[in-house]
């Protein structure tokens, strides 16, 4: 075969082979196309049928809506209905109401201004009346009105002075039967004794030639033992007798001891002087401490801390008017326990603030504050229970007496001190104090003169009766002892007697 007969048979045999193939691949694009439009078809009808479907339950959703919707809005028209009616009747009810009201208060008003009408005229006799009254008793309403307050308030004021002074003279009466027969009883039971021991600072000499001895060369043994002890030697012009000074009662007693044993010794010299003050300063703390812990005892005080009583055994060498405050201190312990036991109140408690109610004495001299306060201080740092130690801080009133405890460590105190020839005091103190008494007391408004009398113990005011009435003077007497308890120092109580008497004079011719 001819080789271009062979390449045209192969070319046209391409070119039928390339036709067929379009041919056949638009074939199967057509046949896909007609297969998506029929789907297409099928999922329109399909898509329309359900929405017809969804439609058809809407409508019907919707319809039932509605029916819900008229059926309430029917509801709430006869409810309101309902409501309009009530509200209707109820505006015919108020309408009523304001017209009987405006009604009423017409006849109010009418009422109101005949009322007016009759009170002016009431009001109008009322003057003429006490104009009338006026001229009768030639006396004006005001001064009427003042001399009725007058008379009233002066009646009024005597009858009050006298419910009072009855009053005060049953209360007196029966508290002063009362407490005679417990301060007797309570005496008698402790029977202590009149004058109590009293510390002295001086030192006897054996001769006048000791006191050269003591004093030494160029005063070097004085000046030493000054030193040593803490206190002040003092040598006069006075025989056989040297003075110790200092205002601390233990360095005091030590020096005085010191001194004495100096004295027996004979070797009086700078580093012996040292020596035995020393030993005398031991000596004289195991005296206190013995002190303490028997005055405990002998009052029959337990359960206090060492120290306390350390500090108690302190006023061994204290006194007060001449009275020793441990002797005192015992004493008070005991009258307070007693008195405790009659009326009732803790022994216990009573008899521990009677103990310890001056221990503030004991350092007083060393530190700022009354002794109560001191005293209260201290025992609560130890752990003294605390109505005792408001029985210490009151007993003189610097704070407020918060049992009855309390109550009966002040009168203890009051009975032991005011007891005869419990304490003494020198001629100088007692004249100040007499004059310092009289002067208080005519430092009142109305008082006239005022007299001191058994030794301190009353004051006697005589006061100006035109100032002073009946009742003004019971408050006189007590404002006096307020003030007397407040500013002055004192042993036991004052009488405080306020005289007011009216005298008439008149002369026969």
């Amino acid at each position: 075969m001819n080789p271009i007969t062979m390449i045209v048979a192969i070319i046209l045999a391409l070119a039928v082979g390339l036709v067929a193939g379009y041919l056949f691949h638009r074939y199967q694009v057509e046949q896909r196309r007609k297969n998506q439009q029929e789907r297409a078809d099928n999922i329109l009808k399909g898509a329309s049928e359900q929405a017809r479907l969804i439609e058809s339950q809407a409508r019907e959703s919707a319809t039932k809506i509605i029916q819900v919707a008229e059926n309430e809005l029917k509801e709430r028209r006869i409810e309101l209905n309902k409501e309009t009616e009530r509200l209707d009747k109820r505006r015919s009810e108020l309408d009523s109401r304001v017209d009987k009201l405006e009604q009423r208060e017409q006849a109010a008003n009418k009422r109101q201004s005949q009322i007016d009408r009759k009170g002016n005229e009431i009001d109008k006799l009322h003057e003429d009346q006490l104009k009338k009254l006026e001229q009768i008793a030639q006396m004006s309403t005001e001064d009427a009105r003042r001399d009725l307050f007058a008379a009233v308030e002066k009646e009024a004021r005597g009858d009050m002075a006298r419910i009072i002074r009855q009053i005060e003279a049953e209360a007196r009466e029966e508290g002063e039967k009362r407490a005679r027969k417990l301060i007797a009883d309570a005496i008698q039971r402790v029977a202590s004794e009149h004058v109590a021991e009293v510390t002295r600072a001086v030192v006897t000499l054996p001769s006048e030639e000791m006191k050269g001895r003591i004093v030494g060369r160029n005063g070097r043994n004085i000046k030493a033992f000054e030193q040593a002890a803490g206190v002040d030697v003092i040598v006069d012009d006075t025989p056989d007798f040297v003075t110790i000074s200092c205002f601390d009662s233990v360095r005091r007693e030590v020096g005085r001891r010191a001194l004495a044993k100096l004295i027996l010794d004979g070797r009086i010299h700078p580093a012996n002087i040292e020596k035995i003050v020393e030993d005398e300063t031991r000596a004289v703390e195991k005296i206190i401490n013995e002190a303490g812990e028997q005055a405990a005892y002998d009052a029959n005080v337990s359960g206090l801390h060492p120290e306390v009583l350390r500090m108690m055994g302190r006023l061994k060498f204290r006194t007060s008017y001449g009275q020793n405050q441990l002797a005192h201190a015992v004493e008070v312990s005991k009258l307070a326990g007693i008195l405790a036991a009659e009326i009732g109140a803790n022994v216990e408690l009573s008899k521990q603030g009677g103990f310890l109610h001056d221990i503030g004495k004991a350092m007083d001299h060393n530190q700022e504050g009354t002794h109560a306060m001191l005293g209260a201080e201290y025992c609560k740092r130890y752990g003294v229970n605390a109505k005792v130690v408001n029985a210490i801080a009151s007993h003189h009133h610097e704070v407020e007496q918060e049992t009855i405890e309390a109550i009966i460590a002040e009168a203890a105190d009051a009975i032991s001190g005011a007891r005869p020839g419990a304490r003494r005091e020198d001629l100088e103190a007692y004249i100040k104090r007499i004059r310092n008494l009289e002067e208080l007391s005519t430092s009142f408004e109305g008082v006239q003169q005022a007299f001191a009398i058994q030794a301190g113990r009353e004051v006697r005011v005589i006061v100006r009766p035109e100032k002073i009435d009946d009742l003004s003077s019971a408050r006189l007497a007590r404002d006096i002892a307020k003030k007397i308890e407040e500013t002055m120092q004192y042993p036991g109580q004052i009488k405080v007697t306020v005289i007011r008497e009216t005298r008439s004079t008149e002369f026969a011719k």
